[in-house]
């Protein structure tokens, strides 16, 4: 059984990414493991100042609710971060919050696979290649972590719609149960 941390980014109501996450939390609880999800809805999180002072104590000199999901993150043997594409990339809360959580790079961290679901209106296969490409530049500044894989659901746009999306919620409780 691993502690699994989901972070949802999307900022919009009845999100389409929150409803697939939401499958993908499902799956991994059946498949045993404990599960908690944060959304970055309502939270306040500051850009990175690049002052660097986490480097040496493990904490960030803002005072926001970057520190809180940081704690969480650091304690989770497993992060998945979900995404909506936006502009072919990752949301711009999502980088914001990688960013904050430069902390961790010199901590003690438990986390050893890191996985990203993401969702967009257009279908096309490398509509998420950026996306999980940034990632894959944040995972690969953590030595003992691995990015070990993504889902992307393609040509969901209107909110809510992928709660309609039977194939979408399935695959996406399928990647639940996959998760490690």
């Amino acid at each position: 059984m691993s502690r699994i941390l989901i972070i949802t980014t999307s900022l919009r109501a009845k999100s389409n990414s929150d409803i697939l996450a939401e499958q993908m939390a499902a799956g991994a609880r059946d498949a045993g493991h404990q599960v908690e999800c944060i959304s970055l809805k309502g939270k306040t999180i500051g850009f990175c100042r690049g002052c660097l002072a986490c480097q040496k104590t493990q904490k960030c000199v803002q005072n926001d609710d970057a520190a809180a999901i940081a704690e969480k993150a650091i304690n989770a043997d497993t992060l998945v971060f979900v995404t909506p594409i936006y502009y072919y990339e990752m949301s711009g809360q999502m980088k914001t919050l990688l960013d904050r959580l430069n902390p961790l790079y010199s901590a003690d961290y438990r986390f050893r696979k890191v996985y990203m679901l993401s969702v967009a209106a257009e279908d096309e296969a490398f509509v998420p290649e950026k996306a999980v490409s940034g990632l894959q530049g944040w995972v690969d500044c953590f030595e003992k972590a691995g990015f070990a894989g993504s889902l992307f659901c393609g040509g969901i746009n209107s909110p809510a719609e992928a709660s309609g999306r039977n194939e979408e919620q399935h695959e996406a409780y399928e990647f639940g149960q996959k998760l490690q």
